[in-house]
């Protein structure tokens, strides 16, 4: 355990920054989950619309440096091209 100040106050920091990027992973996570069942079901309209979802969670994400941009523009390219394929 720390016994500076700052290095008190960084380790709360820190602990809250953690969840707050957890949060918004695990949201992340689940609109692409969401988003390839819908894939799965070839239902076209809901994956297009779960589509546009997902890919504004991970430019979100990406803006406040959750994930990295070429790995949010990895996993939209890749997304797009499921959605393409099931039309």
């Amino acid at each position: 355990m720390a016994n500076i100040k700052s290095a008190k106050k960084r380790i709360k920091v820190t602990q809250t920054k953690t969840l707050k990027n957890r949060m918004v992973k695990s949201a992340l996570k689940t609109a692409i989950k969401k988003f390839e069942a819908a894939v799965e079901a070839k239902n076209n309209e809901e994956a297009t619309t779960l589509y546009t979802s997902v890919v504004k969670s991970l430019d979100m994400a990406t803006t406040k440096g959750v994930v990295h941009k070429n790995m949010a523009a990895r996993k939209k390219s890749r997304l797009a091209t499921k959605l393409h394929a099931m039309a």
